[in-house]
């Protein structure tokens, strides 16, 4: 299990968000509270998060972006091959690390032992604090009718009030949405 980071994926009523905390924990040390663990890829098109080391996450990144661009943007079939090039990669099977990707239509789970994993209920968490942020956002979800960054940042919180890896230094990305451009919440 990847610890250090809690990564929640979430699509909502159209709408799809990435929340991520800034803690980067180096044993029991907390070494960084800021960090940045989601990114938008592919002109905005596509949010990527990760758990893992940052070495490794940037070196997925910058991969995941190239079979993003190698195959026009159709985010399943990079994940297919970024799975498939993490697996059988002598140094990419070393990396210790997972993602969440998320374009309009797909909210998906990658890992190094190829695992592709699409949720059922549109929601997706990695990390230590995975659990909390997931359980915390799949019931917002259901039973509110908050959007899905407002969601995202909640479940985030109620993560970070229970797991010790995971800070209230929360970033939530969505997609573009009609009037278009990045949105933060």
């Amino acid at each position: 299990m990847i610890l250090a980071t809690t990564i929640l994926g979430i699509r909502h009523k159209g709408r799809v968000a990435l929340a991520g905390d800034g803690q980067v924990t180096v044993g029991d040390t907390i070494m960084k509270h800021t960090a940045r663990k989601i990114r938008p890829l592919h002109g905005g098109t596509v949010l990527a998060g990760f758990a893992g080391s940052a070495a490794d996450a940037l070196t997925l990144f910058d991969k995941f972006e190239g079979h993003l661009d190698k195959h026009s943007g159709n985010l399943r079939r990079a994940a297919v091959e970024m799975a498939r090039e993490w697996r059988r990669d002598r140094f990419l099977r070393r990396l210790e690390a997972w993602m969440i990707v998320a374009n309009v239509e797909d909210l998906l789970v990658i890992s190094g032992e190829g695992d592709i994993i699409e949720p059922d209920e549109n929601v997706a968490a990695i990390g230590s604090g995975a659990g909390y942020a997931q359980a915390a956002a799949t019931a917002l979800a259901k039973h509110t009718e908050l959007s899905a960054p407002e969601i995202a940042r909640i479940a985030m919180e109620i993560a970070a009030s229970i797991c010790i890896y995971t800070n209230n230094n929360i970033m939530v990305l969505e997609l573009p949405g009609e009037e278009g451009g990045e949105k933060q919440a």
